[in-house]
């Protein structure tokens, strides 16, 4: 059976603690050398700086890569899904992924703001296409992003979703022991939810383990009309079976490709473990028993590759 968590009024901390040492899977330059990288700071008008890891293929090209745009979960950072940006780098995409401001994992003070994280992924977006010095690479018309849990949703309301928060009381009086609930029922005096920001730029979408995705309903995804690639872990205890990924594949207004996991739980998605992280954090970094995540991983970035190139082109 997969690990157990947020089971008691204590574990909350806990929990989150763990998600953010997880971010420590890397503390400087990732594990993939195949593709260029580079980290930098980008300047936020209405906060701190925002922190990006950029992956680029080696091989410079003058123009026409398709770019995808990743959104890390609760306690994360631009590391967690750094095996799929070197992926889709080696693939010919220019990958951007940004550490969501206030919800990482050294700060998660605005954990709960998650309304403002589509437009920190916009801003990243607007920065890859107007300033950043190799930006020539980059086809405008072809972008695309990649999202999980609190990550897959923001991509979904980055893309035109408009989320209806007013769900989420009677959603967590019904299920208290949720980790979103439990992440709002810590929260001292929440502010109250702001618009979400679009972005008509992004054409494709890879959702992974979405959070709040009973928020959307049929309404509220009517706008998102791009092709999306939606991807559930069957043994999903944090985001339980049907009020997340499921709540979107049915509402969204065309079906999505839609893939299960089996035996894989919400961690499975984050990049693979080193020996030292699943000694130290082995509530995240272990799996069920006969289920290997680096083997998944492979499959997974696989797909996700297939899937932009079809729906964004391959670069030229």
């Amino acid at each position: 059976m997969a690990a157990s968590f947020a089971t008691g009024p204590n574990d909350m901390p806990r929990l989150v603690t763990l998600i953010a040492a997880m971010a420590l899977l890397v503390a400087g330059a990732p594990a993939h050398a195949e593709p260029d990288f580079t980290r930098l700071t980008i300047p936020d008008p209405e906060g701190p700086s925002v922190e990006v890891g950029v992956w680029y293929p080696k091989e410079a090209t003058a123009h026409g890569a398709p770019l995808v745009v990743i959104s890390h979960g609760t306690g994360g950072s631009f590391t967690s899904h750094q095996d799929t940006a070197a992926a889709l780098a080696e693939a010919g995409f220019v990958v951007a992924a940004l550490t969501h401001t206030g919800d990482n994992q050294r700060d998660l003070s605005r954990a709960v703001q998650i309304w403002d994280r589509p437009r920190q992924l916009k801003l990243v977006v607007d920065y890859m296409l107007q300033a950043w010095p190799d930006r020539e690479r980059i086809d405008p018309q072809r972008i695309g992003a990649f999202g999980f849990s609190a990550g897959g949703f923001t991509v979904l309301a980055a893309a035109g979703g408009e989320p209806d928060f007013s769900k989420t009381r009677p959603h967590c009086q019904a299920h208290p022991d949720y980790f979103d609930c439990k992440l709002v029922a810590r929260s001292v005096a929440p502010p109250a939810p702001q618009p979400v920001a679009h972005d008509p730029r992004i054409r494709a979408l890879v959702v992974a383990a979405p959070a709040l995705g009973y928020t959307f309903g049929r309404e509220g995804l009517a706008a998102v009309r791009q092709p999306v690639q939606l991807w559930r872990a069957e043994d999903d205890q944090l985001l339980p079976h049907p009020d997340y990924a499921e709540a979107v594949r049915l509402t969204l207004p065309q079906p999505p490709e839609n893939h299960v996991v089996a035996h894989a739980g919400h961690f499975d998605f984050l990049a693979p473990c080193t020996a030292t992280l699943a000694q130290r954090v082995p509530q995240i970094c272990r799996s069920e028993p006969g289920f290997d995540r680096a083997a998944f991983h492979a499959d997974f970035n696989r797909e996700v590759v297939a899937f932009f190139q079809r729906t964004l082109g391959p670069a030229r």
